[in-house]
């Protein structure tokens, strides 16, 4: 099915809206690290308080919290592992805060996000549509690379 410009164009900028998320959420959890005086602490509140907001969410909107046990037993095993690939997420940006700043951690984070995504697409891992690498993602990749590299210099 081919979306019209202007629903992508929606999901795009909810796409950059969500990815505005990110540093702030970095901030944040830096923040609450120096309050706990815990990274592994301030992972855990993160998750805490998100898992709370995701339980009433649910409440409200779906009206259950229960699912089919046969998604357990039928699904691939990777299905599981999104909560703690969060985890590391959340709580590496916790770490690397103060060591890179803001800035810098926000873009080595995407960097290697766009790294893997990129390798993603290009096999159709977990379900994906295919894209495949070409000179112009690559391009577009060594340019981050190089932003990187002027952030941290400059």
């Amino acid at each position: 099915m081919k979306k019209s410009w202007k629903l992508t164009a929606l999901f795009l900028v909810w796409g950059l809206a969500a990815g505005m998320v990110s540093p702030v959420q970095t901030a944040v959890n830096g923040r609450l690290r120096l309050a706990v005086h815990s990274p592994l602490l301030a992972s855990l509140i993160s998750f805490f308080t998100g898992t709370l907001l995701l339980i009433l969410s649910t409440l409200l909107i779906e009206r259950r919290l229960s699912f089919s046990r046969r998604v357990i037993t039928d699904s691939p095993w990777w299905l599981w592992v999104g909560g703690p690939l969060g985890v590391i997420f959340v709580t590496a940006n916790i770490l690397l805060l103060p060591l890179l700043g803001a800035e810098l951690t926000v873009v080595s984070v995407l960097c290697g996000q766009m790294l893997i995504a990129l390798i993603i697409d290009h096999f159709g891992w977990f379900g994906v549509r295919l894209h495949k690498i070409n000179r112009q993602r690559l391009a577009g990749i060594a340019l981050m690379i190089l932003g990187i590299l002027l952030i941290q210099h400059f």
